[in-house]
């Protein structure tokens, strides 16, 4: 049934008064206005600290500043599953720039393949680069074979690597088409793939807008939507290991797209299940 605006019978939408809205805005500031506080921090340890550190020194601070930020602006970490000890490819889904932090937050050792231009990225990209990150061109198709080299050595190594194959963020409903090429690095080194699940979700919503960063949205923008949430959850979900000896790398995306996604579809019944039982 059409509803009229002008109708007096027509459902009224209750808006949150002006002293609420002053309130979530003021928390909202303080939020980022922690956040900052927090990457300096970081920044400061990246500069001072890291030269001093050995290897597993640098991943306990990685794990507790990453899991510090989530503190800091009010988002929850859950954690279902754990991470295979040794070299593994990682293998989530893309959501938003937090994506990186939260599995550093439960997986600190792992080294993302990041698009090149977060390395211009204010604050984070230094942060970021610290962590041990792989960059790729993604304008050069051709650069993805530099890459995958990279990711074999690394792994070869010993080294966990991870990666986003859909390529850019989406907005969270619904998976968009794995891209193949990055797996080859796993194939080739017979080192198992992990996949992990991530969402993004809030009491009123089992994905949450808060964390969209697709189109236009800025990463200015992405922080005071994310600093303004209500209740929000990032959940990463461990998946079992996968092994991928003689794997034919489209077939392997293929499937673990498909294990993601029924990952993300079981998380949002069971969500629709407790936000009915509240």
């Amino acid at each position: 049934m059409d509803v009229n605006p002008t109708d007096a019978r027509s459902p009224v939408i209750a808006q949150p008064s002006l002293f609420k809205r002053l309130a979530l805005g003021a928390r909202a500031c303080w939020r980022l206005a922690r956040a900052v506080v927090h990457g300096l921090h970081g920044l400061a340890w990246v500069l001072i600290g890291f030269p001093r550190l050995e290897a597993a020194g640098r991943q306990a601070k990685i794990a507790w500043w990453s899991a510090k930020m989530f503190a800091v602006m009010g988002i929850r970490l859950q954690l279902r599953g754990s991470f295979r000890p040794g070299a593994k490819l990682i293998v989530a889904n893309h959501i938003s720039w937090l994506d990186i932090m939260a599995v550093h937050a439960v997986c600190p050792q792992a080294r993302f393949v990041s698009k090149a231009d977060v390395q211009a990225w204010p604050l984070v990209g230094r942060l970021v680069g610290a962590a041990g990150t792989l960059y790729i061109v993604r304008e050069k198709p051709r650069d993805a074979l530099r890459v995958v080299h990279q990711m074999a050595d690394a792994l070869a190594s010993g080294d966990t690597v991870a990666v986003f194959p859909e390529g850019t963020t989406s907005k969270g409903h619904v998976l968009l088409p794995f891209h193949a090429n990055l797996l080859q690095a796993a194939i080739t080194t017979e080192v198992p793939v992990q996949p992990v699940a991530l969402r993004y979700a809030d009491a009123q919503h089992a994905v949450s807008p808060a964390a969209d960063y697709t189109g236009t949205i800025s990463l200015a923008r992405s922080l005071w939507m994310l600093a303004g949430a209500q209740g929000l959850t990032v959940r990463v979900e461990v998946l079992p290991a996968e092994a991928v000896r003689h794997a034919d790398r489209r077939a392997l995306a293929g499937h673990l797209r498909d294990l993601i996604g029924a990952a993300l579809d079981g998380d949002a019944k069971s969500a629709a299940l407790e936000r009915s039982a509240a």
